[in-house]
């Protein structure tokens, strides 16, 4: 196997088992590209990406960017073999798509063609799917659609959020797309085109983390899951938001009107169309995350009705 020249692309914390383990392998990473420093926390503080603050550890070269276009050229002036996207948050156009001499390959989470886009781990969750996996698959123009080269599936836990599962997917995924990596190198890799209808996973707002207690509680519940860390559950309680950090369904709980939130048994329960949510830990409004039971005793323990 003769060790490939590779470019890698990728941003969030998802991306950087993916980086370590191009990193400690016999190829050579002649360049990091990653997002632009932005603002965190509540004092904005201009902050690198998980993916930069990685690669200047391993002491590779870091190229900052929020689109790929304005650096294609020094890009391909490294004569990459082969470029690798793991979370960009960017699309990769030509003449850059067919600057490397293997073209590009992404990692992507979920089963392919099912949930391409943005949020195929939120997507998934919040549409109450029991699997969903890891595909590797060479970059076309359009979205998520060039063919496969491997793919895994992993069962999606009962009780797992997007931020659990995408942190094990992301170290599944990183072993996969090691193996591809080495299989182009040999020559021996093979890629499938996709089959099947595709879904869109679009990219999550604020939006999609309001909760509607109209619906069971099996939906509420996944919307929660779906949506934790990132965007976040929330709902409105007397006009202020509270937004619902962990939750779990009541089974066999009694049944209460959708959006009603009560105390029974110590329990802080909101209604749904079918079983009960208990809340677990919320974070009313600019104050600290905290017990929903202590949340609860800070009013004056009256029903309320949310939404």
């Amino acid at each position: 196997m003769t060790p490939l020249r590779i470019v890698f692309a990728g941003s969030p914390a998802a991306a950087v088992p993916s980086l370590n383990a191009l990193a400690a392998s016999a190829h050579e990473l002649v360049a990091v590209v990653t997002r632009e420093d932005s603002p965190q926390g509540r004092k904005r503080v201009l902050t690198p990406t998980p993916v930069a603050h990685v690669a200047l550890e391993h002491g590779l070269p870091v190229v900052k960017a929020n689109r790929l276009a304005p650096v294609a050229d020094e890009l391909a002036a490294l004569e990459p073999d082969l470029g690798v996207v793991v979370a960009y948050g960017g699309l990769i156009r030509e003449p850059l798509l067919s600057a490397p001499r293997l073209g590009w390959i992404n990692l992507h989470f979920s089963l392919l063609p099912r949930w391409r886009g943005a949020a195929p781990v939120q997507r998934a969750i919040m549409a109450g799917d029991t699997e969903t996996g890891v595909a590797v698959f060479r970059l076309v123009e359009d979205l998520d659609a060039g063919p496969v080269y491997a793919m895994e599936r992993h069962r999606i836990g009962a009780n797992q959020t997007a931020g659990h599962l995408l942190e094990q997917l992301a170290g599944e995924g990183a072993a996969l797309l090691a193996r591809v990596v080495d299989e182009l190198a040999s020559g021996t890799a093979h890629a499938v085109e996709q089959t099947g209808e595709p879904t869109a996973a679009h990219k999550l707002t604020i939006a999609d983390g309001e909760l509607d207690w109209t619906v069971d509680a099996t939906a509420v519940d996944a919307r929660i899951r779906g949506v934790t860390p990132e965007p976040g559950a929330f709902t409105l309680v007397e006009g202020e938001r509270i937004k619902v950090l962990a939750a779990s369904i009541a089974h066999g709980g009694p049944r209460i009107a959708p959006g009603r939130i009560e105390e029974r048994g110590g329990c802080i329960l909101a209604g749904t169309a079918s079983d009960p949510i208990e809340l677990l830990r919320v974070q009313p409004a600019g104050r600290r995350e905290m017990a929903a039971a202590d949340w609860w005793r800070g009013r004056d323990g009256t029903p309320v009705q949310a939404g």
